[in-house]
């Protein structure tokens, strides 16, 4: 993952992502109702990682009121969408990789919506999520499964290497017991390829795409989806494939 270029193109499209990211919205929405019913709802101290223009964060503050909140993305400039939160004592911001902080000990709740995706080594990640968290803490996430953007990869070639859901428990099992898990299909109708283009910049998610659009090329791209993807109704669909878990930790057995 170049993760620099990650935080460029989400940065960019930090003024368009909450008002185009819709189904980003709903699995946020879903992942706190999950939350609420799966797992402790007394949540004193939450870290949440990829927290982005700060829509899952505002529902878990609204909703668990936890003690503290500390909030994380990898794009510094998130910051600035997140100017209605950080003046609350309760809240933080600390920009950074994920994966190279060190978030407080005796965390209650780890949590993230459609960011795992862009990790580097998920393994090592839940490792240190359970360092981090209380002893009975809690890892939540949502993030995407193979078919996620099938359309794009299809005529690109190119994609992110998503892990189906039972590599993820598979991932998790060492350090979490897995309480809850599943995962979903949804379909995004569009009138045209050039609207999922545009869809997938104004949401960053062409993070990891370096070749330039020539007009031929795009040309090639629209006909090809239109051929391949086209409903019946005319418009053209774009896949999402989310994936909900919530874990708790895993006590340390001491042998004696």
């Amino acid at each position: 993952m170049d993760k620099r270029l990650i935080a460029e193109r989400f940065a960019r499209a930090r003024d368009t992502y909450s008002h185009e990211a819709r189904v980003q919205q709903q699995v946020a929405e879903k992942m706190l109702q999950l939350l609420t019913e799966r797992a402790s709802p007394l949540f004193r101290r939450i870290v949440e990682f990829g927290c982005g223009t700060g829509s899952y964060s505002r529902l878990l503050l609204h909703k668990l009121q936890p003690e503290s909140l500390l909030l994380n993305d990898l794009c510094p400039e998130m910051k600035e969408c997140l100017t209605d939160l950080l003046p609350q004592d309760t809240v933080r911001f600390i920009p950074g990789d994920a994966e190279a902080l060190d978030f407080p000990e005796k965390t209650d709740l780890i949590t993230s919506c459609s960011t795992l995706q862009w990790f580097n080594d998920p393994k090592e990640f839940f490792a240190r999520c359970h360092r981090f968290l209380s002893e009975d803490g809690y890892l939540a996430f949502s993030t995407f499964g193979t078919e996620n953007m099938r359309e794009i990869r299809t005529l690109t070639g190119h994609g992110l290497d998503y892990l189906p859901i039972e590599a993820l428990k598979e991932l998790l099992a060492p350090h979490f017991e897995t309480v809850y898990a599943e995962e979903e299909i949804v379909s995004l109708p569009f009138s045209t390829p050039l609207q999922v283009l545009q869809h997938l910049k104004e949401t960053g998610v062409t993070g990891t795409e370096k070749k330039v659009w020539t007009r031929g090329r795009l040309q090639t791209f629209c006909n090809s989806y239109t051929e391949q993807f086209r409903r019946e109704d005319g418009n053209v669909t774009l896949t999402y494939h989310p994936i909900y878990i919530v874990t708790r930790r895993k006590k340390i057995k001491i042998y004696k």
